[in-house]
């Protein structure tokens, strides 16, 4: 199947992918889980290796590779551990697309580079405690004031909030206009700048190795020149990044159930029950069967939209079609890995019950499955 998806130079990196995740990410993956932090370590070796900046040019510190090899390397990493994958997805969709897409040269220069070269980690902060899905109604507010804008609000639920040196922030900048995204703007905000300050880590079910938490502002003041784009562009930025960020996150998913079904199946080759292996019981056969054509539906499902964007095509609906199916089919998956390693696995000395664990967020963030569900809807109906 890679051969049929990928090319040499993307068969040569995923070979390069599968290697470094075995050796660096693999062996942190249970103590990031439970110690909950994010390791600077890895990032770095990340960073040596290109992967913070894959789809990037070269002129802006990037690889000079591109999306699919992108995507890859958010599965392969996803399959041992699911925290970082978010980290690099999230850096890499959320934070640094939009600046390489929207952002002047002088943006590139500034806030892409460190991001492609790893110097700096990126975080995306849409989120409100009142409002979540609906990013069209946001209470966060930028004023401009000559040449700066002050900032009042809050956000919550950011990824990689804390560790992150640079923020895509999303607030409103005309207060006449309330409801239909007209009036909501995006800026680069660096950590450190005054008014400017993050809260506690979130305790959260899975991916506990990912930082995510509240933003704070309090008459931040930041120059005008940090608004990416237009003003007025938000609603059009936050809505083409997230579905490239939903490409991301279903590579994540499809990547933890690979892991747990991985996980499984050798597990049911080594386990004995009633005096024969369970590998020779034709119901944990069909299990795995079943299993296995789900992994192969979605990897499907996931370079194909990824192929759309790849070649500047519509792949609205398709990331769609991609984020909901596909994160489903991950919590299924490995909520039946959990189930074939009986009660070994829900203990903490089998990786399975991380991913299951790891694998619901991706239900939620991005926008949730229900919130697919309506973009694939209206796109059928019209």
């Amino acid at each position: 199947m890679d051969a049929l998806l990928f090319d040499k130079d993307h068969l040569e990196v995923q070979s390069m992918l599968q290697k470094f995740a075995k050796k660096e990410i693999e062996p942190l993956a249970a103590k990031r889980d439970e110690e909950e932090y994010f390791d600077w370590d890895t990032h770095r070796k990340m960073a040596e290796n290109g992967l913070t900046g894959i789809p990037w040019p070269e002129e802006y510190g990037g690889a000079g590779m591109d999306y699919v090899a992108f995507i890859n390397a958010i599965e392969e990493l996803s399959k041992v551990c699911g925290s970082t994958g978010s980290d690099l997805a999230i850096h890499t969709a959320l934070a640094s697309w939009p600046i390489f897409t929207f952002g002047t040269e002088e943006q590139k220069q500034k806030f892409l580079r460190p991001l492609a070269t790893g110097d700096k980690l990126g975080a995306f902060s849409l989120t409100e405690p009142s409002h979540g899905s609906n990013y069209k109604q946001l209470a966060t507010r930028a004023v401009r004031d000559g040449n700066d804008y002050i900032v009042n609000g809050s956000k919550v639920f950011t990824s990689n909030a804390g560790p992150a040196g640079i923020y895509i922030v999303f607030m409103l900048t005309d207060d006449k206009v309330e409801g239909d995204g007209e009036g909501l703007s995006a800026f680069i905000i660096e950590k450190g700048m005054e008014g400017f300050t993050i809260g506690k880590p979130e305790r959260k079910m899975g991916i506990r190795g990912h930082v995510v938490a509240s933003l704070n502002f309090d008459n931040c003041r930041i120059p005008a020149e940090s608004m990416l784009g237009k003003e007025g562009q938000g609603y059009e930025i936050a809505k083409r990044t997230l579905q490239g960020g939903r490409l991301a996150m279903s590579a994540q998913a499809l990547g933890i159930a690979e892991g747990a079904y991985q996980q499984a199946l050798s597990y049911v080759k080594e386990r004995e029950q009633f005096g024969k292996q369970l590998k020779d019981f034709q119901s944990i056969q069909f299990k795995l069967a079943d299993m296995a054509m789900q992994i192969e539906t979605s990897r499907l499902l996931v370079y194909q939209a990824t192929t759309l964007q790849q070649k500047g095509m519509d792949y609205r609906v398709a990331s769609s079609m991609c984020k909901a199916y596909v994160s489903e089919m991950a919590m299924k998956l490995t909520t039946e890995a959990v189930q074939l390693f009986g009660g070994y696995g829900y203990t903490r000395d089998y990786p399975v019950e991380r991913m299951m664990r790891d694998a619901k967020i991706t239900q939620i963030y991005t926008g949730t499955v229900e919130m697919q569900r309506i973009e694939i809807a209206e796109d059928l109906l019209a």
